[in-house]
Parts: C-alpha cells; sequence; structure tokens
C-alpha cells in the first residue's frame, strides 16, 4: 500500500512489516492524516510480531505529524503483542522526538 504526494511518500510493505516515510509531513490536521492513520492502522491489523516505521528518510514532520505518530505508537503500546520498532538516524531525531511526546501525552490521558 502507498501513499504518495508531491512533498512526501509513505509506503507500507506487507511482507516486511515496514512503513516507510520519505519527504515532508506538513499536512494540517487530523483530517488530513486520516489516510496516513488507517495505512498505519493496517500495518497493526496484519497480527505480525512486529512493525517497523521507517522515518529514516523522514525531513520534515509537523506538530499534527508528530501528534499523529504519538497516537499510533499509544495504540500500538495499548495492544501489548506487537513490537514497535522506530528507525531514525542522528541527523534525524524524529524518533525520539515521538516517543518522548508519545510517552508525556500517555501520561496526560
Amino acid at each position: 500500500m502507498e501513499i504518495k504526494a508531491e512533498d512526501y511518500c509513505i509506503q507500507y510493505d506487507v511482507h516486511g512489516s515496514t512503513v516507510d516515510f520519505h519527504g515532508s509531513l506538513l499536512l494540517n490536521g487530523a483530517e488530513e492524516y486520516a489516510p496516513i492513520v488507517q495505512l498505519l492502522n493496517n500495518a497493526i491489523e496484519q497480527q505480525t510480531a512486529f512493525v517497523t516505521l521507517n522515518i529514516q528518510k523522514l525531513r520534515m514532520l509537523n506538530s499534527s505529524g508528530f501528534q499523529m505518530l504519538s497516537k499510533f505508537v499509544m495504540k500500538v503500546r495499548q495492544q501489548g503483542d506487537i513490537k514497535l520498532i522506530i528507525k531514525g538516524n542522528q541527523k534525524n531525531f524524529l524518533a525520539n522526538q515521538i516517543l518522548t511526546k508519545s510517552t508525556a501525552f500517555n501520561a496526560n490521558t
């Protein structure tokens, strides 16, 4: 499954249980992120042992995107039976920010 736009591309590889993010995700609010949320939900509905989010090629992510990914992390944690792997790199510290924000968001709910 793939979601493609001018500024970004998100690809879900069912066989590798990997969601690859490319480009800049600067969408406006939950409604515009809904197709991405559906793709992520499809990934965890496959009932695999793990899901990998590869954000190594994600250049930018706005606050709505952080919120969307944080909620996804919380959903995976609540299920408890799926291991979530987030691949980032030193230059792109989004993985650490997503995990930090999801923990803080979870503590406030």
